[in-house]
């Protein structure tokens, strides 16, 4: 016996009965009220528990984030409110980190990140989730795994409720890894918390599908989307990252087109694109009712810059679209692309514009290459393609017309003197010229005025040739260009000869009656030029939304 029970049976003896009797009950109430509140407390733990079971299978309530706070830690996933604008930047207290700027650096001080991106892919293994997360064309894995905080409920809800391309907030430890299928291969995360932003309906068609280029071999029965299925689609289509990337090349050569020419004392206009006449002669124009007046969409800016270097603006630039109502379905027509026209006063010679134009093409390419380098690997993974060959330094092939006429008839091809290039005889030139010059990039001079605009400067020895050019890529014409006419009675017997109305050329003509410099310029197609460059096939791939005379949508 111890010390206490020994103490307690001691007092016990020197008590009387009737105390002993009270003393005993007065234990046994005290044990009783001990034994009650441990069941209470078990019972608060198991309805507890069962309260939480039933929260977590519950559907969730919309989560909010308004008034300054992150989602409550308590809520580990569900479907924000929609946003709308009711927390300032930065007032949710997070700091998002772009999934291709994702690197160990980037972590805060509990090792954790916040990414917004697509659910571009998701399968459910077991108690795991596995989701690769896009932004733009930048993708990284992110697990979502069952226990450690992580609910059943929550792997279950990731795995049924996530359609993909749904935009959602990711709260993530970022840790390193090995990842081959995404651009950051050298990360992964592990999901704490996972919210809805936005929740896509069901795509018209897969990425995964639209994004798989030419089988590459005969037994590859793998699925594939038509070109037409996809632009019906562009909005989706333009996720896949290949078909975005054509894009983004885009923009870097409209970028470097501008950077170029500013930098060369070049100044940007904006001209008007409904006009009373047409820009260059011909029928291909779209014409259209102006308050009880006929008018047309310009084929070009190419009026317009010219009066601009009667205005003594000297050299001037535009980027915008041209129209042109040509009933043909091959993969260079447009019948709406992006212009990029310079014209410039020379001194003596059209050659000082074919100086700059050559140029401007080698910081084109040169850009592309250095600028481009993610954009052309991710083109390249789907559709492989040949380098572009090009001179980086000192002056590209230029030939003569009657040269090319030469090569052409000792190749084989029938070709008349003053007859106009077909788009298959220009394939065939580029053929010859690559075989012989090793360019793919070159400069045909000297063109037959019958096959030029109207504003084309006839060649002083022989008229029958004029002072033109056009630069082709790849086999394919992708510039337009020559010094202008700048004498006032020629301009308007040239327009005469060639069909034009000179009166709808009036404001026009008047430029040139109060002196005009000699002049030059081009018009470049910007779609085309990338289409060549990444050898892409059809100019409709490089157009966000292009139009031809069967697609107006969308």
């Amino acid at each position: 016996m111890d010390s206490s029970a020994a103490a307690e049976k001691a007092a016990m003896d020197a008590m009387t009965e009737e105390e002993r009797i009270a003393y005993k009950e007065q234990k046994k109430q005290a044990k009783d009220k001990e034994k009650a509140a441990k069941k209470a407390e078990k019972e608060a733990r198991k309805a507890a528990a069962a309260a939480a079971a039933a929260a977590a299978s519950a559907p969730l309530k919309p989560v909010t984030y308004r008034g300054g706070d992150e989602p409550a830690p308590t809520q580990m996933y569900g479907d924000y409110a929609v946003i709308q604008s009711t927390t300032p930047p930065g007032g949710s207290g997070r700091t998002f980190v772009r999934v291709d700027g994702l690197r160990m650096e980037v972590v805060d001080e509990e090792g954790m990140v916040w990414v917004r991106g697509r659910v571009h892919t998701l399968r459910a293994v077991g108690r795991n989730v596995f989701l690769v997360l896009r932004q733009s064309t930048s993708t990284v894995q992110a697990v979502l795994a069952e226990g450690g905080g992580t609910s059943k409920a929550f792997v279950k809800w990731a795995s049924k409720e996530l359609p993909v391309e749904t935009i959602v907030d990711v709260h993530a430890r970022l840790s390193p890894a090995e990842v081959k299928s995404c651009t950051q291969g050298n990360v992964e995360l592990s999901v704490v918390r996972m919210y809805v932003v936005s929740r896509a309906a069901p795509t018209p068609f897969s990425l995964e599908d639209a994004a798989r280029g030419e089988p590459t071999s005969a037994d590859d029965a793998l699925p594939r989307v038509g070109r037409d299925t996809r632009l019906d689609g562009r909005v989706v289509d333009l996720r896949v990252p290949p078909h975005q990337a054509l894009l983004r090349v885009q923009s870097a050569v409209s970028g470097l087109f501008r950077e170029f020419l500013t930098a060369r004392g070049f100044v940007e206009i904006h001209s008007p694109k409904l006009i009373g006449g047409a820009s260059e002669g011909g029928a291909d124009v779209f014409t259209l009712d102006y308050f009880g007046r006929s008018a047309c969409l310009a084929q070009s800016p190419q009026l317009y810059k010219q009066m601009a270097i009667c205005g003594d603006m000297e050299r001037v630039f535009e980027v915008g679209p041209v129209f042109r109502a040509e009933n043909s379905q091959t993969h260079r027509h447009l019948c709406e692309f992006t212009g990029l026209d310079f014209e410039m006063q020379i001194t003596e010679h059209y050659s000082e514009v074919l100086d700059c134009l050559d140029a401007l093409f080698v910081s084109i390419f040169d850009g592309i290459n250095a600028r481009c380098t993610k954009e052309l690997e991710v083109i390249g993974a789907k559709s492989p393609f040949e380098p572009f060959v090009y001179s980086p330094a000192g002056t590209n092939l230029r030939l003569e017309y009657p040269t090319a006429v030469t090569m052409l008839r000792e190749a084989g091809v029938e070709q008349g003197d003053f007859d106009d290039l077909s788009t298959e005889v220009e394939r065939k030139l580029g053929e010859l010229v690559k075989a012989k010059y090793n360019t793919d990039f070159f400069i045909l001079t000297r063109f037959p005025s019958a096959v030029r605009p109207f504003y084309t400067m006839p060649e002083a020895e022989d008229n029958r040739y004029s002072n033109s050019f056009d630069v082709f890529m790849r086999g394919e014409e992708i510039v337009s260009g020559a010094q202008r006419v700048h004498d006032v009675d020629m301009l308007a017997q040239l327009a005469e000869g060639k069909g034009i109305n000179v009166a709808s050329l009036k404001s026009y003509l008047d430029a040139f009656r109060y002196g005009a410099p000699p002049h030059g310029g081009a018009g470049i197609g910007l779609e085309r030029v990338v289409m060549l460059f990444l050898a892409a096939g059809n100019v409709r791939e490089c157009s966000m939304f292009p139009r031809d005379p069967k697609r107006l949508s969308p």
